[in-house]
C-alpha cells in the first residue's frame, strides 16, 4: 500500500486546493503567419488536425483561397488558408511537415482552416470584447470582435465567427 500525506485533505502540507472559477468561456487561440493572432470559441471546434501537406488532395476548378480535401474518418474535410481568406498577405507555409488546421462546424457543413501556430486553450471573456479596429475591410465581416492586451493596449487577439466564414460567399471558384 501506498501512503502519502499529500493525498490525505486537511493533513500535512498537502491539503485541499480551491480552484478558482475561470472568467467567461474556453477559447482556440492561433497565429496566422503574418503574426496576428485570433481565436474561436472552442464549442465551434469540432476537432484540430495536424496533416502532412501530402494528405492534403488539391482539387482543380475550386476557389484558390482552398489548399485542397483531406479525408477524416471516411469525411471530407476541404481545407481552406484561413491567412488569404481573410485578405492576409502571407500565405500558409505549406513547405512544413505538418499543417495545423483547425476543423469548424455550421449545421452539417465542415470546413478546415489552415493556420500557422495554435498557442492553445484559453479562458476569455465575450463581455470584455470591443469592435475591431484597424481591420481590414475583408477582414471585419468574419470577426466578432476583439480583446486588447498589454499595457499600452498594443496586442490585440480577435474573435473569429466561424459561421461567417463557412456561410461566406468568397468559396465560390
Amino acid at each position: 500500500m501506498v501512503y502519502n500525506e499529500d493525498f490525505l485533505p486537511g493533513q500535512g502540507i498537502g491539503g485541499i486546493q480551491e480552484l478558482e472559477n475561470p472568467e467567461g468561456e474556453q477559447h482556440l487561440r492561433f497565429y496566422l503567419p503574418s503574426g496576428n493572432e485570433f481565436a474561436l470559441l472552442a464549442t465551434d471546434i469540432r476537432e484540430v488536425i495536424y496533416q502532412s501537406p501530402e494528405g492534403i488532395t488539391a482539387i482543380p476548378n475550386v476557389s484558390p483561397l482552398l489548399l485542397g480535401a483531406i479525408n477524416v474518418r471516411g469525411r471530407v474535410i476541404w481545407v481552406a488558408d484561413l491567412a488569404q481568406f481573410l485578405g492576409e498577405q502571407i500565405p500558409i507555409n505549406t513547405d512544413q511537415t505538418e499543417i495545423k488546421i483547425i476543423a469548424v462546424e455550421d449545421q452539417e457543413t465542415i470546413l478546415g482552416l489552415a493556420v500557422d501556430k495554435i498557442v492553445g486553450m484559453e479562458w476569455l471573456d465575450e463581455k470584455k470584447l470591443r469592435m475591431p479596429t484597424d481591420v481590414t475591410d475583408g477582414m471585419a465581416p468574419f470577426l466578432r470582435g476583439e480583446w486588447v492586451f498589454g499595457e499600452k493596449g498594443e496586442h490585440f487577439l480577435r474573435l473569429l465567427d466561424q459561421e461567417a466564414i463557412i456561410r461566406s460567399a468568397r468559396w465560390a471558384a
